[in-house]
């Protein structure tokens, strides 16, 4: 688990065991495994379901994120992405928030850069400014082709649209 920002922790499921029950955390799970066990189902839940997508529970934020090789789809991971920032900017002033994902590479540190971008924090103009400044920060950072492509390809709706959410 690393501190990426004041009261903000990237990590892994390894984190999440060791935060789940420190009242002091907030967490963000962005692994579907979490969503099943929050939600108690096994391999999908339809698309109509209200918590298909997210699931909020107090403190913890469920959402179903996977880590494909090809592009994430916008319809999905967008409301995924805006749920999560509301998530860490309401809870991150009270408490410590931790965003996992099963091992620390690529979504938690994806939705805690973009935090950090549409923040200030990092600098926001392009992707490749976001991720040049963000490894110094997180120098595990390894996301996969799918959120990249959906990052790559969505950067500028992300940053107009969450910015709206600071």
């Amino acid at each position: 688990m690393k501190e990426v920002y004041t009261n903000l922790f990237i990590g892994d499921d390894n984190d999440c065991m060791t935060c789940s029950t420190d009242p002091g955390f907030s967490i963000v799970h962005a692994c579907q495994s979490c969503h099943q066990g929050a939600l108690n189902y096994k391999s999908s839940l339809p698309s109509t379901h209200p918590s298909c997508l997210i699931y909020e529970n107090d403190t913890q934020l469920y959402l179903n994120m996977v880590d494909v090789p090809y592009e994430l789809q916008s319809e999905f991971t967008h409301p995924v992405f805006k749920s999560a920032m509301e998530f860490i900017h309401r809870e991150i002033k009270n408490k410590n928030v931790l965003v996992h994902c099963n091992f620390g590479y690529s979504r938690s540190p994806s939705l805690g850069l973009v935090y950090l971008a549409i923040n200030g924090i990092i600098p926001n103009k392009s992707l490749e400014d976001a991720v040049n400044e963000y490894v110094k920060l997180y120098p595990k950072y390894a996301p996969g082709r799918g959120i990249t492509l959906y990052m790559q390809n969505n950067w500028d709706f992300l940053m107009n649209e969450l910015l709206k959410l600071k």
